[in-house]
């Protein structure tokens, strides 16, 4: 009876001796129906059993009732209230030596348990370290007047009763246990917000390191982009053939080595850039801005203008080898015919400044007269030359020779001498005329011998010359020109013989003459110092150029033909190997709009695709191997082939980045469907509608198909935020939404676009979409939550202190919100007063730190 009072709170009649049960019964149903109202089940509990007595079924009414008040509020983690406390006794009594908490039975007989909770949440109460394992009596008297006289717990047990069961009464244990979780609830309370507060922390914590980390690696790209431009750009030509091939070399070290890890460093700096701002946005953070000039978008600018600064790099290198080479030939070729022109006319001007016809006979002025006109027929052919010798020089001018002046030196040096070789031709023969009239015998056939003889020495000159020529060809097609220029040339020596025949026959003619009228002719023809030993030892040695001309011009068929091979080599390759990067492009352009399977299947097949990709790698290497025996062979052009190494090169990276971005995106949609708990049937149902209005495959939206993409899915703006975020079943979401109208207001929309779109490009992404929608969809904690956990912490005031704040957090935490606090400046504040209230709005971007 007076337990019933106790809980109906009414003092219930005594009851009169002869009506004694029938008032017993009347003022227990009046107990039973209080505590049902407060929630209570009692099953097949009747007020006669108790009246009657019935030990058993009043002990499982009061058990019940205990649940009730002292039990069933108890909750961790979302556990059973069982589960919860003996969660809560576990998680308190780690720390503990000896101390292994598993059910509320044996686990408590030796008393440490007891004086673990009390030692752990008041230490000042309990001398943990002295207490013996072996001395359970002890302990458990310990705990219970310690209870008893501090935490006003009263002694419901009794320790002898303890040790001396083989099993304590569970109901028991977990009654009186439950006496000590709610005598700690304020701490709990505290431990909770500090978890809470723990737990924001560490994702800043974690947010910052991956913005220090971007930002370095940002940095030393950049400073590695900045380093390389100025190289790219200098296209100052060097001196030697030998130089431009270093240099080309050099930029062949660049693009085999140094470029690609570069480009990998690049991507992967957008995949780090594009999770952190996924991370941030899944925790309700502002999104990270890097410092100037270090956005994505200054590295990409940076990278085109390294991109620019390279094209055409190459080909320039490639255009300077081809100018030095044109220009050592060329110079070659002027110091072969200046040195032969130099050689003719050694001693000409002392020749032609003679004085010999003013004592010579008339037979010896007659002479004189044929050889001086044998001289200008021989000065007029050697023109030409001059003429030639004068382009070449003007042409080294124009290709900017580096030795330029010397030949200009030497080239006017030449001019001024055959100046005045004409001018003292001139004299000269002014001088012979004069005195042409006292003469008038003259030999015939010395002349003659003399006109004829002087073109074709001329002749076989200009034959030893070009048959010596040096020639520089690029094509098969330039080569057999040159062969068949050879052949014409060898198909005119049979009459060249003959005019040689005949020449030296003139000469055996007049020396038969005069034999036959014994004249003694006075040494060697007067009129030409072209003798036939002289045109006989050129004409041999015309007859031994030609068979090394005829070696020569083979050879570099040869070679040709080799060139040929290396270009049918690497167009062979090349034309598989750009249609197979183009195919590849195409396909995981398929893949990243395709929905076969899971997200995670999806990744799994991106990975394997991925694997595939470099597993071709030898292929490039290849092409790069026979791409390198090509420039070293010095071919410039490739008629077999639309693809040029560096088309492969820039296909090959960006198919590398293409595929290791669209896994990123996969791994993005994985993190954000599984931090707001999205299905997977959503997260297809989202892929789906995207890719209906995504109808040129680009992988983005423009305004109004991301509008009518959002219409499709049910959803309306002009709706209030919290009905949008009131359900995270997609389809009552839908129908909700669908319930409440469709109509996109402009207002609403515009809004929608500055969170999907925030730089104003225009086009809308599937992981801006996919944001948004888990956005709109799930629940994410807030400032509010946060202030509200450091308010906890510090017992309700509008400030809190260092103190408070290392007492309750880890140190790491704990430190952080000191260093990042500021002073609380309010009425109330204390000395060392912090204002957690704006540290907390500023890690959600509503405030500055």
């Amino acid at each position: 009876m007076l337990l019933l009072e106790v809980i109906s709170g009414e003092r219930l009649p005594k009851p009169e001796r002869g009506k004694m049960r029938v008032h017993k019964i009347n003022n227990v149903n009046k107990a039973l129906d209080f505590i049902a109202s407060k929630g209570v089940k009692l099953v097949s509990i009747g007020a006669e059993e108790i009246v009657d007595g019935n030990a058993k079924m009043t002990l499982g009414m009061i058990w019940t009732i205990i649940l009730r008040f002292a039990i069933q509020d108890i909750s961790v983690e979302e556990t059973s209230a069982k589960e919860g406390l003996l969660l809560w006794c576990q998680r308190k009594t780690a720390p503990y030596k000896n101390v292994n908490v598993q059910n509320f039975h044996i686990s408590w007989k030796d008393g440490l348990a007891f004086n673990a909770l009390i030692h752990r949440h008041r230490p000042e109460l309990i001398e943990y370290d002295k207490l013996r394992k072996d001395d359970p009596v002890t302990n458990l008297n310990n705990a219970f007047e310690v209870a008893e006289k501090y935490l006003d717990i009263p002694k419901m047990l009794d320790a002898e009763d303890i040790v001396g069961t083989l099993r304590p009464d569970e109901k028991a244990i977990m009654t009186y246990v439950s006496c000590f979780y709610h005598a700690f609830s304020g701490a709990q309370k505290a431990e909770t917000a500090a978890n809470r507060i723990c737990k924001v922390l560490a994702v800043n914590q974690e947010n910052e390191h991956l913005m220090e980390d971007y930002e370095k690696l940002a940095s030393d790209l950049l400073e590695w982009i900045r380093r390389t431009i100025p190289w790219l750009e200098d296209r100052s030509p060097q001196k030697t053939i030998q130089e431009m091939q270093q240099k080309l070399e050099d930029f062949r070290d660049y693009r085999r080595v140094h470029k690609p890890p570069k480009v990998q460093e690049k991507c992967q700096l957008e995949i780090n850039f594009n999770t952190l701002q996924t991370k941030l946005r899944l925790s309700n953070r502002p999104a990270f801005m890097p410092s100037e000039g270090r956005m994505v978008a200054d590295i990409n600018n940076g990278w085109q203008h390294l991109e620019q600064a390279e094209k055409g790099y190459e080909e320039w290198l490639l255009n300077e080898i081809r100018r030095l080479e044109r220009l050592d030939h060329l110079a070659e070729k002027f110091r072969q015919k200046a040195s032969i022109h130099e050689a003719w006319t050694e001693g000409k001007e002392a020749m032609l400044k003679q004085k010999d016809y003013e004592s010579a006979t008339l037979s010896d002025i007659k002479a004189l007269i044929r050889k001086h006109e044998a001289f200008e027929s021989d000065l007029a052919a050697h023109q030409d030359r001059v003429e030639q010798i004068a382009a070449i020089a003007q042409e080294l001018n124009e290709l900017d020779y580096y030795d330029s002046p010397s030949v200009n030196a030497r080239c006017q040096k030449i001019c001024d001498q055959w100046d005045v070789l004409g001018s003292l031709t001139h004299s000269r023969r002014e001088a012979l005329e004069k005195t042409e009239k006292q003469l008038e015998t003259i030999d015939e056939l010395h002349l003659e011998y003399a006109k004829r003889a002087a073109p074709f020495n001329n002749w076989m000159e200009s034959a030893m010359e070009d048959l010596q020529d040096m020639f520089i060809v690029h094509t098969i097609e330039e080569i057999e020109g040159l062969i068949a220029a050879h052949d014409q040339f060898k198909s005119t020596l049979p009459d060249a013989d003959k005019e040689r025949e005949a020449i030296l026959g003139i000469q055996r003619e007049a020396q038969r003459i005069a034999d036959f009228n014994s004249i003694k002719l006075g040494g060697n023809n007067p009129y030409t110092s072209v003798t036939p030993q002289i045109i006989n030892s050129k004409w041999e040695r015309v007859q031994q150029l030609v068979p090394k001309r005829d070696h020569a011009l083979l050879d570099e068929q040869n070679k040709q033909q080799s060139n040929e091979h290396l270009r049918r080599q690497f167009a062979s390759q090349a034309n598989i190997v750009g249609p197979w990067i183009q195919t590849k492009m195409e396909e995981i352009g398929r893949i990243s709009i395709e929905m076969n399977g899971t997200l995670e299947d999806q990744l799994n097949h991106l990975k394997q695709y991925e694997q595939s990709i470099v597993d071709y790698k030898p292929n490039i290497d290849l092409l790069e191997q026979q791409h390198q025996l090509i420039q070293e062979a010095l071919i410039f052009d490739n008629k077999h082939t639309n693809y040029t190494m560096e088309h492969i090169r820039v296909g090959w990276e960006q198919l590398l980045t293409t595929i290791a971005r669209t896994i990123n995106e996969v791994e993005n949609q994985i993190l954000t469907r599984d931090a707001k708990g999205i299905s997977q049937e959503q997260m297809q149902e989202f892929r789906a509608s995207f890719n209906h209005f995504d109808k040129d495959h680009g992988g983005a939206l423009g305004p109004e198909e991301f509008k009518a993409c959002l219409i499709s899915l049910g959803y309306d703006v002009e709706n209030d935020r919290q009905k949008r975020t009131g359900s995270t079943d997609a389809d009552d979401f839908r129908a909700l939404l669908i319930s409440a109208g469709c109509s996109l207001g402009d207002a609403e929309f515009n809004r929608i676009m500055s969170l999907v779109d925030p730089n104003g490009s225009g086009s809308v992404t599937f992981q801006a979409f996919i944001d948004f929608m888990s956005r709109e969809t799930t629940d994410t904690d807030t400032a509010d939550q946060v202030i509200a956990s450091f308010k906890v912490l510090a017992g309700d005031k509008n400030y809190i202190t260092a103190e408070e704040l290392r007492r309750e957090l880890p140190p790491e935490q704990a430190e952080y919100c000191i260093a990042r606090m500021a002073p609380y400046r309010g009425p109330d504040a204390a000395p060392g007063a912090l204002d957690y209230k704006s540290f907390s709005t500023a890690l959600y971007g509503e405030s500055d730190l």
